[in-house]
């Protein structure tokens, strides 16, 4: 493991260095999903440490809602392997460690920072350095990682016992990114957030499509109920944006479907919408390309050709997409990502825009310059 992918890791989970006590127990069970108590160290991630510029917390450790394209998986399959040498594993923990492929644990086993609120407390005490960073302009980001509203926060409700913590504090910038409708249930702390500090929610919608969002999202809340929630959200005066992340091209890149996406989320009073192309790191290429083959063989070629280069889409690919998203945004009046290219870029642009026209003439997905 080089030592850049190890700062970043442990940056995302500085609890990793906790000394283990005993065996990480069993907290709850659901279906095929199993719940670990896993104390932090600490869950306030500066910038300094990640690299970033913001804070980040992040209360789940792993995600049950399985999405393709996630790109936190290899920072699980650090925590288990961290784990695994303190001798912190239960045994049907330390079973599936060596059986399961690090994708799948990553679904199946939920790490739970079970004293996070409290070690929250504590870090931001009036006068600490951290308190005073955050109320100076520094912004604080819950979910950069994994979502901190997935199933397991219906029952351990430790986000919501986070943002309690920041409701106390004024004159923060707070930000959360999830793709659950179940923040609405913290409306009345996200108020009271919102009276004396800056916050902005971001939920992700990557299609409008319900059965495609199912096949790429198999566990997530479907788009329908993601919008009802960016309404009720709009209502209590949150601002709240979507981010269509990642874009995936051939897959849920069809301009009447973005478009559609785009005007359902403006009419439910979205502040901004922000989207990117699909990048995939390496640990995320190895679930992300079989389930291409698996879901949509026929662009499993393109994405190899592609991906096993580089870990992002095609230049003319990206180009094209920021400013598709760039008209869209300013036909719906939402805020979003503009891209003004320079001098040397300005032919593939055209042509980059070009493929946009026959693309939305024909009603077909964009074509890839891959």
């Amino acid at each position: 493991m080089d030592s850049n992918r190890s700062l970043v890791q442990s940056a995302l989970f500085p609890e990793l260095d906790a000394p283990a006590s005993r065996v990480l127990p069993v907290i709850g069970e659901q279906k095929d999903i199993h719940y670990h108590s896993a104390p932090a160290k600490s869950v306030l991630n500066g910038p300094e440490v990640t690299g970033m510029g913001f804070w980040s917390i992040n209360p789940y450790v792993g995600c049950a809602f399985g999405c393709a394209y996630c790109y936190a998986r290899y920072a699980h399959r650090y925590v288990m392997e961290r784990h695994a040498a303190k001798e912190a594993m239960s045994a049907p923990l330390a079973r599936d460690f060596a059986a399961m492929p690090p994708w799948l644990a990553f679904e199946r086993h939920v790490f739970v920072k079970t004293n996070a609120p409290q070690v929250l407390r504590k870090t931001l005490r009036h006068g600490s350095d951290r308190h005073k960073a955050l109320i100076n302009g520094d912004t604080v980001v819950i979910g950069t990682a994994t979502d901190p509203y997935q199933p397991a926060e219906r029952r351990f409700r430790i986000t919501r016992q986070i943002l309690e913590t920041l409701s106390e504090h004024p004159d923060m910038s707070v930000a959360i990114i999830t793709k659950s409708p179940l923040i609405t249930r913290d409306i009345d702390v996200l108020s009271r957030i919102n009276r004396h500090s800056r916050l902005s929610i971001h939920l992700t919608i990557t299609t409008p499509d319900r059965e495609l969002a199912r096949r790429i999202e198999p566990r997530a809340p479907t788009p329908e109920a993601r919008i009802r929630a960016l309404g009720r959200l709009r209502e209590a005066g949150i601002d709240v944006g979507v981010n269509v992340m990642p874009v995936m091209p051939g897959i849920t890149d069809n301009p009447s479907q973005l478009e559609e996406l785009v005007r359902r989320v403006a009419e439910a009073g979205a502040t901004h919408v922000n989207s990117c192309a699909l990048r995939l790191q390496s640990t995320a290429r190895k679930r992300y390309l079989p389930w291409v083959e698996a879901e949509f063989p026929h662009l499993a070629e393109r994405y190899r050709n592609t991906y096993g280069r580089d870990s992002n889409a095609g230049e003319k690919y990206r180009i094209g997409l920021r400013k598709f998203f760039d008209r869209l945004t300013r036909k719906y009046g939402v805020r979003g990502w503009s891209y003004e290219p320079d001098d040397e870029e300005q032919g593939d642009m055209r042509e980059a825009i070009a493929e946009h026209v026959v693309a939305e003439a024909t009603a077909t997905q964009l074509t890839l310059a891959l």
